[in-house]
């Protein structure tokens, strides 16, 4: 079923999906239903076999503002949305290990079984900052800024933020973003490792585009599709455990065909023919 999204524009290009969230006069501020559109695209992704990677990025001058202020109102005590439940659009993206961690929102990002490379072409605050937060790589332009916005809304770290920032920035460095909530712009973001790579002003989507265009060309899909996941399932486990799964998936790599046409390409001094892989869901 072909799905027409409200509040989202999702674009395939040969091997980037691009995912941008499309409410510029609020500052592509979430609701459910933006929360709801950006899932089932991502899964739109996982199925594709073309698609290697996906960039998330905001349509004007935000990347996102957070959650919706006038939707927090449809918020219950326990801190769930009331409303349209968009059944339509439920889907449970990534995943493969049915890991609990990654189930919910942003945490699922890390499940995914591809690249997610968020474009952080303007403001990025509250949830829109948890969002960049979790995935995979940040490309952010130098003017723009990102913000916590927790405390002064008398709220604490929010949707896993303490767990993952810490691991990108450091601990000191993390806790001075929660407790100033004060405004980073791309090129203090880049100096403390939580931009990956700084763009000139309004280039950060095509520059992340870029980055998977030219790892398509270079890199099996499968070989990127199993490194994330040994990242970010390895951050729970111990060294030895790590280690010998590592192993196991080595030797389920050296029997594939991609290691022979990598092997092949190289010593032929041309472009790899990777194979494309097919995801059921």
């Amino acid at each position: 079923m072909t799905v027409v999204y409200e509040e989202i524009i999702y674009a395939i290009d040969g091997p980037v999906a691009t995912i941008t969230m499309n409410r510029p006069d609020q500052l592509n501020a979430l609701t459910d239903l933006t929360q709801a559109e950006i899932r089932h695209a991502l899964d739109q992704s996982e199925r594709n076999s073309d698609v290697v990677g996906t960039v998330l990025t905001g349509a004007g001058r935000g990347f996102c503002a957070g959650v919706d202020m006038n939707a927090l109102s449809n918020m219950s005590a326990a801190g769930e949305r009331q409303g349209k439940s968009h059944d339509h659009l439920k889907v449970s993206p990534g995943n493969p290990d049915d890991d609990p961690n990654y189930k919910s929102s942003p945490t699922y990002f890390l499940g995914l079984r591809k690249p997610l490379i968020a474009a952080i072409n303007g403001a990025a605050a509250g949830l829109g900052f948890s969002y960049a937060t979790f995935c995979d790589m940040r490309f952010m332009d130098r003017k723009a800024k990102i913000v916590t916005s927790f405390a002064p809304r008398g709220l604490i770290a929010e949707h896993g933020t303490s767990w993952m920032l810490p691991r990108i920035v450091g601990p000191s460095n993390a806790l001075d973003l929660f407790w100033s909530s004060r405004r980073v712009d791309g090129e203090e973001a880049f100096r403390m490792g939580y931009a990956n790579r700084l763009c000139e002003d309004g280039q950060c989507a095509v520059d992340a585009q870029n980055y998977i265009r030219e790892m398509a060309g270079t890199s099996a899909p499968m070989a990127l599709m199993m490194m994330k996941r040994q990242v970010f399932k390895h951050l729970n486990r111990e060294l030895g455990e790590s280690m010998e799964e590592s192993t196991v998936w080595m030797d389920e790599s050296l029997a594939r065909n991609d290691f022979k046409e990598g092997v092949a390409s190289f010593v032929e001094k041309r472009a790899p023919e990777f194979q494309k892989v097919e995801v059921a869901g």
